[in-house]
This record gives structure tokens, C-alpha cells and sequence, in this order.
């Protein structure tokens, strides 16, 4: 039994030791990997050539590694030998030609190179996947006319010239060849239409601003020849692209009336173009709409807004202008409301004329009955009745009533206390206190609003709360502090002058009070309101150089990287602003938007 017993166990060891054996003579890939990943090579290779024999499933990927061990330990000879014994047994693997190319290539064998690479490209199938793998082989090597070649031969052979075109634009795109990237790029929409998107967003990351006009040429010369939507499309689109709102809007006319659209992508233009300060194109948008859609159209009521809203911006941004031209846009307005009555649909108007009354006509009793007269209206939705009693607020407040003001702010508040329109009526209300004076108040309720989900009444609120705390030591300092914040309850009501007279006076009774920068920084933006750019950006620089530590210095270098970007010209000037900002200042509030506009002006893709 014992003998038994010794016999079984010395069978089993030898059985386990011949598989241990077996086992540990099975080369690892995952070593093989990291000896590759480590660079060493000698290490590398060896095991591959193992596993090349071991593991016939994956063995031309172990012979690329083993073949790429050889020639970074310069062993030319031996990756011959290896490259000729594999052709033998896999003859129609053209990748191996493009090996023994590049094997060529680094001997200076440029013309035997050459052959190679033809030889992988005339043996290559008519097969997309095919086709598809010998380029990538091509391109991981560096080697894009080849690859060019393979995809052009894959058209060929599929009969079907535009099947790669979009790998072709990608590929011209690499070698710098913009004509040839267009070209491609546009043989692909003509293939596949549904790659619009896809292209629109390609070109927006690759295309130099001087590189537009290429596109433009192309598409103009294919329209002559075919009438295509997404042609339109596209040059509508790349003129967008270069803030040329005018002639993109003829080819958004053109394709609205051939696709017999109801004017949502001129809207959106409009809109655009708005935004950009363009208000010539934009009321040219806005009007399309109003006259060849009619009041049927989903978009007429807006855009008629919209238009009145460009025309009001275009007269009274700068405040300089006449009250000739403010009465005929008045009139306007209210030919406008006589026609189509005041209620849910005219609401939007209605809130705009008020503005208009009350900031730039003057007229604040005309403001305030215009928007009396529309809360109660039957139907209206909720937030255009609280943006009317905030506004409304605005003007109670621009009348001195400050109880008024107060009662309707709260209301919007209570109503609306999570969600936008309350975070705004809570900041107003408290500004209203911080402009009576009652400073320790209102810095309570900004030191809550500093948590919005509204980044600019976060900002404002945070803004203001440093403000106070900064200011806010001596009994004196709370009188100068009540002097400025009358100047600032002045601007806010567009009485200029009156506000430059308290400001003189808070400087000649309080010389040496530390709002000093505050002064400065508040008669900037009013020059800035009234278009003085020049008288604007000087104050702002007295507020930087004279006061870099206090807590204006941000907000002016923030203001005049925008004046020299947007107004005077000087993109470099700007851009050193924007750097100083997230440099200098990285706790900045504008530092993370400073850091976007300097990348922009650097001329790198921003999304």
C-alpha cells in the first residue's frame, strides 16, 4: 500500500514538473511588452521571435514588434532575413512591402524604398477594410503621399472616386495643402451630405482666418455648376465664421426661399449678428421675416422685437444721439402696438418701450404707466410679468420711490426664490439699500448671492461685498461711501454730469479716503458709455498703475483688455492685458475669462 502510495506521488510530480517545464519555456507577451515599452529591444526581440512561432493568431502583430526591435538596434542584416521569411509565407500581406520600404528608407535606399511601397500598393484588394489598413500603415510611418496613393487606387478600384474622400481631406490637412483639404472635404459632402456637421466643424478648427476666402472660391465655382443646399449652407456658414453677417445673409435668403424654410435660420443669424454689434445685418434679418412671412410666421412677433430692439441698441449704445431719432423709433414702437394690440404676444415690445422711456426719452411717468398697464393683462407668462415689475422696480427706483421699488423686487423674490429672476430681484434689493446707504445690510444679502448659479450676479455680488468690506471702516469713510454710491445711483439713471459733480465733491471733501481707484474706475465705464474710448482707457490705466493692490486693479485691466480688443484696435495690447490678469491676479473672478480671450488672440482653437 505504501509502495502504491510513493509510485502516485512520484507520477504526479513528474507530471507537474513536465507542465511546469512546458510552461515556463512559454514566452510572456505581457513581458515582451514592457522590455518593448522600456526600450530594451535585444530583450524585446527575442521574446517576439518566440511568440511569432507560439501564437499564430497574433503573429504578424509579434512580427511588426520584432521587426521594429531589429531596426532600432540597427540590425539591418537579420531584419532582411526576417523580412524575406515572412513574405515567403504570407506573400499577399502588402503591410510587409511598406516594412521592407521603410527598412529601405533608413539604409538611403530611396528608389528601392519606393518600389516597395508601390509593390504594397498594387497588391492592396479591392476591399475598404483593406484599403483602410495599408493607409493607416502608410500614415504610422509617416508616409502621406503613399498613403494619398492607397486611398486614391481604393477609389479606383471600388469605382467610386469620393468613397474616401473625407480620409483624403485629413490627409492634405496634415501636409499643409489647403486647396487639396477643401477640395476633399467638399468631395465628401458630396458623398455624404450627412457629414455637414462634421465638416463645418473641421474646417472651424483647422482654417487660418486668411484661409477662408479658399473655401468661398471653391464652393462659388461649384455652384455655377450645381445647385447644392449644403454648398449654401457651407458659404453661409464660413461667412459667419468671418463675422460677415451681410453676405451671409444673402445665401441664408437664398436657401430659406428654395427650402421654403419659416426664417429660423435667418433668425438665428440675426441674433448673431446682434450679438457681434452688427445691427445693420441684423435688422436686415429681422425685416426679411417681418415682411415675407407675415404675422402667421412662429417668428414674426419675436423678430419684430428683435428689430426694434437692434434699432434701439444702434441709436443709444454710446449715448450719443438725438431726441429727434429716439422720438421716430418711439413712434415706431407704438405704430407697432396699435396694430397688433398690447397683450402675450406684444408683452416683450411693450417692456422695451418702457426701457425706452425711461433711460433714454427720459419720460420715467410714461415708463412706469406703460408697464402698470401690462402686468395685469389676462394670459401673460409669469417671468415676463416679473421682468416687467423688475424693470418697473428699476424705474420706481430711478424716481426716487424707493418703497415702491422695494415692495416689487420682493415680490419677484418671494415668487421666484430659487430660480434666476429671484437671485436678480434679491441683487437689486440689496443694491437698493447699498444706494440708501444702509451698507451692513446689503453686504449680508451679497455675501448670500455670491453662491448663484447666475455667474454675473455671483460676480457682481462678490464684487460689491469686497467693496464694502474694504471701504466700510470709520464713521467718515461711511459718508464718503454714501457720497459714491449716489454717484453710482446717478450713472445708473444715465444723469452723467450729475454723477461727475458728486464725484468731485466726495474727492474734495474726503482727499485721502481710500475710494480713490473706485472714483476713477466709475468715471471710466461712464466715458465708456459715451463712446469716449480713448478717455476711457486712460482713467482705467491711472486705476492699474496707481492702484495695483486694491481691488479695482482686476476690474480695469479686465475693462481695458476689452476696449483695446473690441473698440481701439490693438489685439496685442489686449492680449498682455489678459495675461497680467490670470498672471498677476489669478484669484481674479476674470481671470479664467481672461485666460480664454488670450488664447484667442494667440491664435489658438478655442471651443
Amino acid at each position: 500500500m505504501k509502495l502504491h502510495i510513493l509510485r502516485t506521488a512520484a507520477l504526479l510530480i513528474a507530471l507537474f514538473g513536465f507542465s511546469g517545464a512546458v510552461h515556463a519555456q512559454t514566452p510572456n507577451p505581457n513581458l515582451a511588452n514592457q522590455y518593448y515599452l522600456n526600450g530594451e529591444y535585444e530583450k524585446a526581440g527575442e521574446l517576439y521571435a518566440q511568440l511569432m512561432e507560439n501564437d499564430r493568431g497574433l503573429a504578424d502583430y509579434y512580427f511588426e514588434r520584432y521587426l521594429t526591435c531589429l531596426l532600432n538596434l540597427d540590425q539591418y542584416d537579420e531584419a532582411e532575413k526576417a523580412l524575406k521569411k515572412q513574405l515567403k509565407k504570407t506573400p499577399n500581406n502588402n503591410k510587409l512591402y511598406v516594412f521592407y520600404g521603410n527598412l529601405y528608407d533608413r539604409l538611403g535606399k530611396t528608389d528601392e524604398a519606393t518600389v516597395q511601397y508601390e509593390m504594397a500598393i498594387a497588391k492592396m484588394p479591392a476591399d475598404y477594410a483593406a484599403v483602410n489598413a495599408l493607409a493607416n500603415t502608410f500614415i504610422t510611418n509617416a508616409k502621406y503621399d503613399f498613403a494619398i496613393k492607397t486611398f486614391e487606387q481604393g477609389g479606383e478600384l471600388s469605382k467610386d472616386p469620393k468613397r474616401f474622400a473625407f480620409n483624403l481631406a485629413e490627409l492634405y490637412r496634415r501636409k499643409g495643402n489647403t486647396p487639396k483639404m477643401v477640395e476633399y472635404y467638399l468631395n465628401s459632402l458630396d458623398a455624404d451630405p450627412g457629414r455637414l456637421v462634421n465638416i463645418q466643424t473641421q474646417l472651424a478648427r483647422y482654417l487660418a482666418e486668411s484661409e477662408y476666402p479658399e473655401l468661398q472660391t471653391q464652393l462659388y465655382t461649384r455652384l455655377q455648376a450645381q445647385d447644392n443646399a449644403d454648398y449654401i449652407e457651407l458659404l453661409a456658414w464660413s461667412f459667419v465664421q468671418r463675422k460677415d453677417f451681410k453676405n451671409a445673409l444673402r445665401q441664408y435668403k437664398a436657401l430659406d426661399k428654395r427650402l421654403g424654410e419659416p426664417g429660423q435660420r435667418i433668425f438665428k443669424l440675426a441674433n448673431d449678428a446682434a450679438n457681434a454689434r452688427d445691427y445693420d445685418s441684423a435688422i436686415a434679418g429681422y425685416e426679411y421675416i417681418i415682411q415675407e412671412k407675415g404675422a402667421q410666421n412662429p417668428f414674426f412677433f419675436d423678430a419684430k422685437r428683435e428689430v426694434m430692439n437692434c434699432r434701439r441698441r444702434k441709436i443709444t449704445e454710446g449715448f450719443e444721439y438725438t431726441i429727434e431719432e429716439l422720438r421716430t423709433l418711439e413712434a415706431e414702437y407704438e405704430s407697432f402696438l396699435a396694430q397688433y394690440e398690447r397683450g402675450r404676444n406684444t408683452a416683450h415690445i411693450v417692456i422695451q418701450l418702457a426701457d425706452l422711456e425711461a433711460f433714454y426719452i427720459n419720460d420715467l411717468p410714461k415708463a412706469i404707466n406703460l408697464l402698470d398697464e401690462l402686468i395685469p393683462t389676462p394670459g401673460l407668462n409669469r417671468n415676463i410679468i416679473a421682468r416687467a415689475k423688475i424693470n418697473l422696480a428699476d424705474f420706481y427706483l430711478m424716481s426716487g420711490e424707493i418703497w415702491e421699488s422695494t415692495l416689487l423686487y420682493s415680490q419677484v423674490d418671494k415668487e421666484f426664490r430659487e430660480e434666476m429672476l429671484g437671485q436678480e430681484a434679491r441683487f437689486k434689493n440689496a443694491k437698493l439699500s447699498y444706494f440708501n446707504g444702509d451698507f451692513e445690510w446689503a453686504q449680508a444679502q451679497f455675501n448670500v448671492l455670491k453662491a448663484s448659479t447666475s455667474k454675473l450676479i455671483s460676480n457682481d455680488a462678490l464684487d460689491l461685498s469686497v467693496f464694502i468690506m474694504d471701504n466700510l471702516n470709520t464713521d467718515t469713510t461711511t459718508d464718503a461711501m454714501a457720497l459714491y454710491a449716489e454717484a453710482e445711483l446717478l450713472v445708473f439713471q444715465n444723469r452723467f454730469q450729475d454723477a461727475f459733480t458728486v464725484l468731485d465733491s466726495l474727492r474734495a471733501e474726503f482727499p485721502e479716503n481710500s475710494l480713490q481707484d473706485d472714483i476713477l474706475y466709475l468715471q471710466a465705464q461712464v466715458f465708456e458709455k459715451k463712446r469716449d474710448y480713448v478717455k476711457a482707457a486712460e482713467l482705467y490705466q491711472q486705476v492699474a498703475e496707481k492702484f495695483p493692490e486694491d481691488i479695482r486693479a482686476d476690474n480695469a485691466l479686465y475693462a481695458l483688455g476689452m476696449l483695446y480688443e473690441e473698440r481701439l484696435g490693438q489685439p496685442e495690447k489686449a492680449r498682455e492685458l489678459y495675461e497680467k490678469i490670470f498672471v498677476d491676479y489669478s484669484g481674479s473672478v476674470f481671470a479664467v475669462d481672461a485666460r480664454k480671450r488670450f488664447r484667442v488672440l494667440r491664435g489658438d482653437k478655442v471651443q
